[in-house]
């Protein structure tokens, strides 16, 4: 339990700091920006409780829109992201014997786990472009902007995940 803690701890850490000083300039014409940051909400373990999940994905949002100078925009797409984890887990496993792993291509299938970044990203980037232009005058450049840094992103996870992969545990 405290290796699970610990490695969430600096996971968490890398990946806010990867996110500030590395991805926050990284971008194609505004259309694409990548957000890796989510994987640390992504990868929490199966079993966390609910109101702990939703504290940290506010602090994470919290973390990012503190250096990004957006007022609150990245929290309440974190909190969604929470949301809609939730909601898949709830879904996807039915098992009650899920209490120490986290969702990972170690753990889950390489097919699962792409359907659960891609959904769970493209609600995060579904709330945070929608709540960043808080306009409908350019819709198609802000959901072409959504489906591009949803797949860049997923990518990117994706990378990430397969660099650490382990074999399966179960």
């Amino acid at each position: 339990m405290t290796k699970l803690l610990l490695e969430n701890i600096l996971r968490f850490i890398l990946l806010i700091l990867a996110q500030v000083f590395l991805f926050k300039n990284t971008g194609y014409y505004n259309l694409v920006i990548p957000f890796p940051y989510i994987m640390a909400i992504m990868l929490l373990p199966v079993r966390i409780s609910k109101g702990l999940l939703f504290l940290i994905a506010f602090l994470t949002g919290l973390t990012i829109d503190a250096f990004y100078d957006t007022l609150g925009v990245h929290a309440a797409a974190c909190v969604t992201l929470a949301w809609v984890r939730i909601i898949f887990m709830n879904l996807t496993i039915q098992d009650d014997d899920h209490d120490s792993i986290s969702p990972g291509i170690d753990q889950m299938s390489f097919r699962w786990f792409l359907i659960y970044v891609f959904i769970l990203s493209f609600f995060h980037h579904l709330t945070l472009y929608l709540l960043e232009s808080f306009s409908l005058n350019n819709i198609l450049s802000t959901l072409t902007s959504i489906l591009f840094s949803c797949i860049f992103t997923t990518v990117l996870i994706i990378l990430f995940e397969l660099i650490f992969y382990r074999r399966k545990k179960r």
